[in-house]
C-alpha cells in the first residue's frame, strides 16, 4: 500500500480509495449481511447466553469474535445486568478484536480466520477456567432491569434521504470495485473512455470523504455507537439503514487516520520501520498485549495496519487479537470497572501465551 515515489496529493488520495474501496465496502457489506441475518433470522445474542447458563464462555467468545464491537458489548451488557457469569465476561473480552478485524479480514483472510480460530478457542477455555477457579457469581453484578442501565441513549444522527441515497450507491459501487480489485481485475477499465482518469481512486476518495464528514457531524457520537449496540431501546430507535451508515464511517475513519499515519510517516522520512522492528522482535508480542490494553479500536487498527503492511510479525498481530476489547471497554469500565480491570489483565495470560508460543515455535 506504500506510495513513497508519489507526491504528496496522491498519496493522499490514493490512501483514502484504498480505505474506502477495500476496507469501508467491505465493513457495510459484512453489517447488512448481519443485519439480515438478526432480522430475518431472529437471532438473539442475549436470548442464547441466557438459555445455555453452562456454555456461557463459548457462546460469549464466538459473538466476541464477531468483526466490530457490537457482539461484545452487548454480552458485557448482559453481565452488568446480572444475566452472565464472569467467565463470559472473560471470554467475550478475549475472543473480540474490535473493529481491527474487519480490516484484516478484508485485507488478509487468511491470517483472519487463524485469529478468530484461536480467539475463540482462547476466550473459551480462559472463562470456563475463570469459571472453575473463582465461581460463576464472581464479580456479579446486581442489576436486573434495562431501566437501571446507566449509559442512557445519545442523540444519533437521522441522515437525510438524500444522503441515504448518495452513501448508499457509492458503497454499492465500492464493493463492486473492491471484489474486482480482490481478483486483481482492472477495474478503471469498466468505465471505458473513462478509464484514464482513474475512477476507482476517485470514486474511492469521494467515498472516503463522505465518510469522515458524517462521522464528524454526528451527535454524541461513542455514546450513541455503544447503546446501539447495547441497549434495545436505542437500537430500535434507530432504523437499520442509519445504523450501517453510522458503524460503517465509524470504522472508516478509524481506518483512514491509521493508513495516513503509516503513508505520510514514509513519505515524509523514508524511515525504514521494518529494520527497527526486526532490532527489537523478541518484545514485538509483548508490544502487541501492551496495546491491547489501551481501551477503543484506533490504536488496535494502527497496529493492525503495521501487520498488513509487513512490519510486525503474526506473533504480535496475534497477541495484540486476543489482549484487545476495542470498544468494549468503555461500557465495560463505565459501569464495571472494577470487573473490567480485572477481566482485561485474565485476557492478557492467553495473549502472552499463544503471542510468543507463536513466535517461537514458528517465527525464531
Amino acid at each position: 500500500m506504500a506510495f513513497p515515489s508519489l507526491g504528496l496529493s496522491e498519496v493522499i488520495a490514493n490512501t483514502l480509495a484504498d480505505a474506502f474501496i477495500a476496507v469501508s465496502s467491505f465493513v457495510a457489506l459484512t453489517l447488512l449481511i448481519f443485519d439480515f441475518l438478526e432480522r430475518k433470522l431472529k437471532i438473539d445474542p442475549a436470548r442464547l447466553l441466557k438459555k445455555h447458563e453452562r456454555w456461557q464462555p463459548l457462546i460469549a467468545a464466538v459473538i466476541g469474535a464477531l468483526p466490530g464491537c457490537g457482539g461484545a458489548i452487548i454480552v458485557i451488557t448482559q453481565y452488568v445486568l446480572g444475566r452472565m457469569g464472569f467467565g463470559g465476561m472473560v471470554a467475550v473480552l478475549t475472543s473480540t478484536m474490535g473493529d481491527a478485524a474487519f480490516l484484516l479480514l478484508a485485507r488478509d483472510p487468511q491470517a483472519a480466520v487463524v485469529v478468530f480460530s484461536l480467539s475463540i478457542t482462547a476466550g473459551t477455555i480462559t472463562g470456563m477456567i475463570v469459571d472453575k477457579i473463582h465461581g460463576r457469581d464472581f464479580l456479579r453484578q446486581k442489576l436486573v432491569k434495562w431501566e437501571d442501565f446507566r449509559v442512557k441513549c445519545g442523540e444519533v444522527a437521522a441522515y437525510s434521504k438524500l444522503t441515504l441515497w448518495v452513501w448508499y450507491i457509492l458503497i454499492t459501487i465500492a464493493i463492486a470495485l473492491g471484489f474486482g480489485n480482490a481478483f486483481q481485475v482492472d477495474t478503471d477499465a469498466w468505465f471505458g473512455a473513462l478509464s484514464t482518469y482513474e475512477p476507482t481512486k476517485w470514486i474511492g476518495a469521494t467515498g472516503a470523504m463522505m465518510c469522515l464528514f458524517l462521522w464528524a457531524n454526528t451527535k454524541r457520537r461513542m455514546l450513541s455507537l455503544v447503546n446501539l449496540a447495547a441497549h434495545p431501546e436505542c437500537k430500535t430507535r434507530v432504523k437499520f439503514y442509519n445504523r450501517i451508515i453510522l458503524d460503517t464511517t465509524f470504522v472508516t475513519s478509524w481506518v483512514i487516520f491509521a493508513f495516513l499515519c503509516f503513508e505520510l510517516l514514509i513519505h515524509f522520512t523514508q524511515f525504514d520501520l521494518n529494520s527497527l522492528f526486526s532490532y527489537s522482535a523478541p518484545l514485538i508480542p509483548l508490544m502487541g498485549v501492551l496495546i491491547g490494553f489501551i481501551p477503543g479500536c484506533g490504536p488496535q487498527v494502527i497496529l493492525t495496519t503495521l501487520y498488513l503492511n509487513g512490519l510486525i510479525p503474526f506473533s504480535a498481530q496475534l497477541a495484540n487479537a486476543i489482549s484487545n476489547d476495542g470498544d468494549a471497554l468503555f461500557p465495560a469500565i463505565a459501569l464495571a470497572p472494577k470487573t473490567a480491570i480485572v477481566a482485561t489483565i485474565y485476557t492478557s495470560i492467553p495473549a502472552l501465551l499463544l503471542g510468543y508460543g507463536w513466535y517461537f515455535l514458528m517465527e525464531v
